[in-house]
């Protein structure tokens, strides 16, 4: 009971599931494992500052689909969907420098988070984007439990940050917590981030959890 457990895989299979949904035939497991790394890499890169919460790669036998959750959608698809051709275009370039491609018909979905206050992810993005704009980092991480707080799903909140917070010369952690988190309820439904916050002397490590309530399986 000791260990720390990363709160989404703990839940996997439960509550969660899998980030990346594919099946590998006889000796194509270790091409197809590179490429959806590298093109998870590329993508975080890509979108850096886009307030992108999850990236999914399903693959078929002859299908890639890569499914991108936002809390901006115009960012990506850009003006009648130019944005998102050149990205089609960009990953298929990218499979083929490393050799990866199979002629597999590519498919790009965005999805809208409508409210990014119940998201970790994008909460983790916005609190980073206010310590890097150099405000007060007790002022930043109020107001973002608050925001997060006023939605009516979320029961919890906890934001955690470390390093040289304030710019001080010896680096500290700051929590802050309003409502239940109860991280050992495996039906509990809770979302976790990481995420840094690039500072000219040096990287503060942010952690967001949001509990939204216990998920019951449906009575049959």
């Amino acid at each position: 009971m000791s260990h720390t457990v990363h709160p989404y895989s703990h839940r996997l299979g439960i509550l969660r599931d899998w980030r990346s949904r594919w099946f590998a035939p006889k000796g194509s497991y270790k091409k197809l494992l590179k490429s959806d790394i590298l093109i998870r890499e590329f993508l975080e890169k890509r979108f850096h500052g886009m307030f992108v919460s999850n990236i999914e790669i399903e693959r078929g036998q002859k299908t890639l689909r890569i499914i991108i959750e936002t809390a901006r959608p115009g960012l990506i698809i850009g003006r009648s969907g130019e944005g998102a051709v050149k990205l089609r275009n960009d990953i298929l370039k990218l499979s083929e420098k490393f050799g990866l491609t199979d002629k597999e018909d590519l498919k790009i979905d965005v999805k809208e988070i409508r409210y990014p206050e119940t998201n970790a992810r994008i909460m983790a993005q916005m609190i980073a984007d206010g310590l890097e704009k150099r405000l007060p980092f007790r002022r930043v991480a109020n107001s973002s439990i608050e925001k997060m707080l006023a939605n009516k799903e979320v029961q919890g909140a906890k934001i955690e940050m470390s390093g040289r917070l304030g710019g001080s010369e010896m680096a500290r952690i700051e929590k802050q917590k309003k409502g239940r988190i109860p991280l050992q309820t495996l039906r509990a439904d809770i979302d976790f981030a990481r995420h840094e916050a690039r500072m000219t002397y040096g990287r503060i490590g942010i952690k967001v959890w949001i509990y939204k309530g216990d998920i019951f399986a449906n009575k049959k």
